[in-house]
């Protein structure tokens, strides 16, 4: 077996560091994946996670890390689109129709889900501070998988409409709830720079950038509409419109800004200037399989499989995973009864919010970043280090499992 290995991995180590083998392997692997997934009556999208796992570093390593890093380009423009497509489904009509109903479910489920995994992870031991972080962060939901398998299914009606709105509003509502936290934590610790005023000033911040990302989505929409409204060419809509979303993806990502939001406003703003505004959604349709592909593939290469063998981290990170499920379902289900939404959106929505990947990962790596963790003493900076194993931990699980509970959940709840 040796000397076979010997052979292999110069051979592997030769075509590695090549951007483009990485771009087609994980694509080849991952399509072949997603087909076996369906044939045993799951999403392809779970195919496209384990093909990435078993590429990454955990497994054979044929993707390392720091091709994973290049890798982040493809999911950052592939993010841009989902995020467009949850925005297109933000037109006038279908908000009079749903009514306030989006809004409560979305606060209560954010809510609960918060007070659930903070009580919880308390009970089991777990410092208050620690346990209010991993609370604000669990409230974060991934709308990728849901978009995916939306389109795959081909689903539609006021579940759907009610889905696309809530994962849309969660993530605005999650980084305001972190912001608060993350401040205060920082108070109770003892480090927080600025003291009290710190608390005012995260706050301030997470509103700046929240209203820069609308702001920028909105002159996306704007400039997109304006350049495409007298096009029909199908070649020449392409053309501009990715050129359009990967211009404004990159221009939130070097001002630090949401692109998510941003594109979410951009495609709210291209179906409510023009019936026409159809087209541009139609235009980028073929983009899509191989990019949402290679989306799910990466962020397989980005699980670690050595979190697996801490049993601290197994534990916690079970427990967070296990309360939060529950916290996101009680939270829909309480939130839709409260605004009087149909009986299938109060049983079935819940099972759709478990997937949870991009917006988590990025407030770990805010924590990770931040001076919190610079300068705080040797106690803290394990406890918040501890954090982001768990939540790493964690989207590892639920990027697993979530696709299937979500595919279960809009098979059950939409019409198809």
């Amino acid at each position: 077996m040796q000397p076979i290995l010997d052979i292999l991995i110069p051979i592997r180590d030769i075509f590695t560091h090549h951007l483009i083998f990485g771009i087609g392997i994980l694509l080849v692997i991952g399509y072949y994946m997603g087909e076996l997934a369906e044939k045993v009556r799951l999403p392809a999208i779970t195919g496209y996670i384990i093909a990435g796992v078993l590429l990454g570093d955990s497994v054979t390593g044929l993707i390392h890390v720091e091709m994973t890093d290049t890798l982040r380009t493809i999911t950052q423009v592939a993010l841009g689109i989902i995020a467009i497509t949850i925005g297109s489904e933000f037109s006038a009509a279908k908000l009079r129709r749903l009514g306030s109903g989006i809004l409560i479910i979305t606060v209560v489920q954010i809510s609960i889900t918060f007070l659930i995994v903070f009580g919880v992870l308390v009970f089991f031991g777990m410092a208050i501070s620690s346990a209010l972080l991993l609370g604000a962060i669990a409230s974060a939901t991934a709308p990728a998988a849901t978009v995916v398998i939306i389109q795959k299914l081909r689903a539609r009606g006021d579940f759907v409409d009610t889905l696309y709105g809530i994962v849309a509003l969660d993530d605005a509502g999650c980084v305001i709830l972190f912001a608060g936290v993350f401040a205060f934590v920082g108070g109770m610790m003892g480090v927080s720079p600025g003291g009290g005023s710190f608390f005012f000033s995260a706050l301030g911040h997470a509103g700046v950038e929240i209203s820069l990302s609308i702001l920028l989505g909105l002159a996306e929409g704007v400039l997109m509409h304006f350049l495409t409204f007298r096009t029909d060419r199908p070649n020449a809509l392409l053309i501009v419109v990715f050129g359009i979303i990967i211009l404004f993806t990159a221009i939130a990502i070097a001002l630090h800004l949401s692109p998510l939001l941003a594109n979410m406003v951009a495609g709210a703003v291209i179906i409510n200037l023009s019936h026409r505004g159809n087209r541009i959604f139609q235009s980028i349709r073929p983009l899509t399989p191989p990019l949402y592909a290679a989306f799910f593939a990466i962020a397989g290469t980005e699980l670690n499989l050595g979190l697996l063998s801490n049993w601290w981290i197994l534990l916690l990170g079970s427990v967070y995973v296990i309360s939060r499920g529950v916290g996101k379902y009680s939270g829909v289900w309480l939130g839709a009864r409260l605004a009087g939404s149909d009986r299938k959106i109060r049983k079935y929505l819940g099972f759709a919010m478990i997937p949870q990947a991009g917006v988590a990962i990025g407030l770990v790596l805010l924590i990770q970043a931040s001076p919190l963790l610079a300068g705080a003493p040797v106690q803290i900076a394990d406890a918040l280090t501890r954090i982001v194993n768990i939540v790493l931990f964690a989207v590892m699980i639920n990027e697993l499992i979530g696709p299937i509970l979500s595919k279960m959940a809009i098979i059950k709840g939409a019409e198809l």
